[in-house]
């Protein structure tokens, strides 16, 4: 009765003709705006905000999920070349210091007024002021501050409207990429985080054969498989691999776990690193039969045939970081 009483008059229904033309009309200028998207995405330059960038994004969060795989790959793709257009600066060589000097300080200390300011680029003096949008500052090593679209980017706008198996790439790829995973030639991770990669994309290739980002995924693993058991130049496992008290404690410890794991190669390897610890200097010259060239067996070092039995003993992929592809940058490999 309550109920009853209180009951308010219910609005009238929209007559049916007009709310078909209104539809109508909204699909249309939904088809429009899309249809124009791949212009706009053309038009942001060096010139432009970040309100133009992000009106973009906006659009393409309505675009995407009305568009087939091969569109959202195309306006992915137009994205990224977007947002190098967008990050784009012309400087002087003086303009170039004075940039470095203050991002670095700024990256590192963000508290603190800078005097090198007014010393830079009208863009760089925006970009600086205006850090929305999915842009940020970079530590690229060897002293050099940039700016980049954060990885976080692709995993927001484009991941949620993708394929799963697209869509768990970007978002993982774009977690692991948003601290540097190395800077020069040393490992900026532990070796924890390092095998719990490698598992993950030892899985993910397992769980998605068929994923459009499988050669990417598989240099992924392949990377943080040589991370594991080798490290980088700087930051290396072993200098001598001669037993398991010359390997770095952490390394061990990670490795020992990993060969406990079920059903994966990885801890087979990880099982065969042990083994490999084991033998000494003659066995592995006995039972790891290393090709070596004329001019390998001239100048190479202990160390080095060492390393050589070891890619051989555990078939390791002998890669080095890829000059056309930067797989550590992004929610993508580039």
């Amino acid at each position: 009765m309550l109920l009853l009483g209180c009951q308010k008059h219910e609005p009238q229904p929209i007559p049916e003709q007009l709310q078909k033309q209104s539809q109508q009309d909204e699909t249309v200028d939904l088809s429009l705006l899309c249809k124009n998207i791949e212009k706009n995405m053309a038009e942001i330059n060096a010139e432009r905000t970040t309100f133009a960038l992000e009106q973009i994004n906006q659009d393409l969060k309505l675009c995407l999920p009305l568009s087939t795989f091969a569109e959202q790959q195309h306006l992915l793709a137009l994205s990224t070349q977007m947002y190098n257009n967008f990050l784009t600066v012309d400087r002087t060589p003086p303009q170039q210091v004075a940039f470095e000097a203050y991002a670095f300080d700024l990256s590192q200390h963000p508290t603190i007024q800078q005097s090198h300011f007014e010393q830079l680029t009208l863009r760089d003096q925006y970009l600086l002021k205006h850090k929305g949008a999915y842009i940020e500052l970079f530590d690229a090593g060897k002293g050099l501050v940039n700016y980049r679209r954060s990885p976080e980017y692709l995993a927001k706008i484009f991941a949620p409207y993708l394929p799963r198996a697209e869509q768990v790439f970007i978002e993982n790829l774009a977690t692991q990429n948003m601290m540097p995973v190395f800077v020069e030639d040393t490992l900026m991770i532990e070796p924890h985080e390092i095998a719990t990669r490698a598992l993950f994309w030892e899985e993910y290739l397992n769980q998605y054969p068929k994923s459009s980002y499988r050669k990417d995924a598989e240099y992924l693993l392949q990377m943080y498989t040589l991370f594991l058991f080798k490290g980088m130049n700087d930051s290396p496992v072993s200098d001598t691999y001669t037993d398991k008290y010359t390997i770095q404690s952490n390394s061990m410890d990670e490795i020992e776990k990993l060969a406990r794991v079920k059903n994966s190669y990885l801890a087979l390897q990880a099982t065969k690193f042990l083994q490999f610890l084991q033998l000494s200097e003659q066995q592995r010259l006995k039972e790891i039969p290393v090709q070596l060239s004329p001019k390998e067996q001239q100048s190479m070092s202990e160390n080095q045939l060492t390393l050589k039995q070891l890619d051989q003993y555990l078939a390791l992929q002998n890669l080095s970081l890829s000059k056309t592809r930067d797989c550590f940058s992004d929610a993508v490999c580039l």
